[in-house]
């Protein structure tokens, strides 16, 4: 199965990539708990985080799956961000993306509900 991988738009790929490096170097605290469940096929599959699609980079993705995980911090709140995040899932959507979005305050309340979540729509 191909699993599309090249999947960044070149003529932006290398401010993206630096971009990328310095989310995985400086996760939020919230990022970082997740991915101490996601790496290492913890939920039986492999994930990436800060992973370049388009011009676009995703807090998580299993391209085997085509499934996007973000977390939305607080300013994911305004109405301009809201705008923004909609725009990018309809994007993502119509490239056969899922994606998935939980705030930080769900996962730092129940970190069992969000990974059954996943799980749940990993399967789907």
């Amino acid at each position: 199965m191909k699993y599309d991988y090249q999947t960044a738009d070149t003529a932006q790929y290398d401010i993206l990539k630096k971009n990328a490096q310095h989310n995985r170097n400086n996760p939020t605290e919230a990022e970082a708990l997740l991915w101490q469940y996601l790496k290492a096929d913890g939920l039986g599959v492999t994930f990436k985080r800060q992973h370049i699609i388009g011009d676009y980079i995703v807090d998580f993705v299993c391209m085997s799956h085509r499934l996007i995980i973000e977390m939305d911090g607080g300013y994911h709140q305004t109405l301009q961000q809201k705008q923004n995040d909609q725009q990018r899932t309809e994007w993502l959507e119509s490239r056969n993306y899922r994606v998935i979005r939980f705030t930080n305050d769900e996962l730092f309340r129940n970190i069992n509900d969000v990974l059954r979540k996943i799980e749940e729509n990993l399967y789907e």
